[in-house]
């Protein structure tokens, strides 16, 4: 049995690398294939580095671009590849471009789709992802949902076959991260020695959403509330936000220390021993919840709606006045529930897309 996984950017590198190895283990010849949508080494070689994943198969060097301009040309590379390795089946992750490409592709082929995050909806329709997310699983057979939530998302659409809640594979991810990497590290990293920081005593903000990079308001809003937080603010720039930022003449206030993106298992030790976490990001939401550090979102909704629901992540858009309270706002009591499975998704995934292609 062979399988095509499409990957292209971070988040979908983090979940790759759980399931890739259960693939594996689980006799399932998996191509990889890298979309090149993320392509410098701080976005994407580290990661494979870090996370044991070995080298693509496949890497079509997309690059940046336009979503038309980008999609397009991973529709061909994509396609190309099918047409060469005429698997089983294709799988694909979360809610990107690459996303989109690969179920497109793989569905004019006649190519069976496999979604991994299958169900998950903001409905907000301005959100590109939101559109990704929709049409991949309109054109996947296999949907492999984290949550009921997602289930009943895809229920008010229609969607029932193929439908499976298998928990969350970043879950598996970050339990295998530990593994590798020794606990200790996560206990105190070397890396908030670099910064000069003591664990709980910053604020980790990442910001990278188009919508928020895109918009001047928007950036010099989080930027503005950011930088009157009255304490330290790691933030590690992803590119577009940084070159964002330049062209607006936005800068930063003294307490906010912008630094070049970190790799996986240093973004972790960071989350980890942050006060609170403030991002765009939908993977960091989960982590937060994982590590019980309060999230503050700053986006107007979330497709994680259960970090909202128990009280450990507050939505505020991008309003300073709002991302300032939210600071500020008291720790929820107790500990989270964990609401996303039991670190092993990917073996259910495996086991499924074995008994159905």
């Amino acid at each position: 049995m062979k399988i095509v996984s499409v990957v292209g950017a971070r988040p979908q590198f983090v979940k790759s690398a759980p399931v890739g190895r259960a693939l594996r283990e689980a006799g399932i010849n998996e191509v990889l294939l890298h979309t090149g949508q993320h392509y410098d080494y701080g976005m994407s070689e580290v990661f494979f580095e870090e996370l044991g994943i070995r080298q693509p198969d496949y890497n079509l060097g997309a690059g940046s671009g336009s979503h038309a301009a980008q999609t397009a040309a991973m529709l061909t590379g994509i396609e190309d590849v099918l047409v060469k390795e005429r698997p089983d089946g294709l799988l694909i992750y979360g809610d990107t471009n690459s996303t989109l490409a690969g179920a497109l592709a793989a569905a004019k082929l006649g190519v069976p789709v496999a979604h991994v995050e299958a169900g998950l909806r903001s409905y907000n329709r301005a959100m590109p992802e939101e559109i990704n997310r929709v049409v991949a699983d309109s054109l996947s057979r296999l949907l492999f949902c984290p949550t009921q939530v997602a289930v009943d998302n895809l229920a008010r659409e229609g969607v029932t076959g193929g439908v499976h809640i298998v928990g969350d594979v970043m879950y598996d991810a970050i339990l295998a991260a530990f593994q590798r990497s020794n606990v200790p590290t996560f206990q105190r990293s070397n890396m908030l020695d670099r910064l000069g920081l003591a664990s709980g005593g910053y604020l980790l903000a990442t910001v990278h959403r188009a919508s928020n990079t895109d918009n001047v308001d928007n950036l010099r809003g989080i930027i503005s509330a950011l930088s009157q937080a009255g304490e330290p603010v790691v933030f590690p720039v992803h590119p577009r936000t940084r070159k964002a930022m330049e062209v607006a003449g936005i800068e930063p206030g003294a307490n906010l220390r912008a630094i070049e993106p970190v790799s996986y298992l240093e973004m972790l030790a960071l989350e980890k021993h942050a006060r609170k976490i403030l991002t765009d990001s939908g993977g960091v939401q989960k982590e937060a919840l994982w590590f019980g550090v309060p999230c503050v979102t700053m986006r107007t909704e979330t497709e994680w709606v259960e970090t909202v629901e128990c009280g450990w992540n507050t939505l505020t858009g991008t309003d300073p006045a709002r991302i300032l309270a939210a600071i500020h706002a008291p720790r929820p009591a107790g500990n989270p529930p964990q609401v996303y499975g039991d670190g092993k998704a990917s073996e259910r995934i495996a086991s499924l897309l074995k008994g159905a292609f």
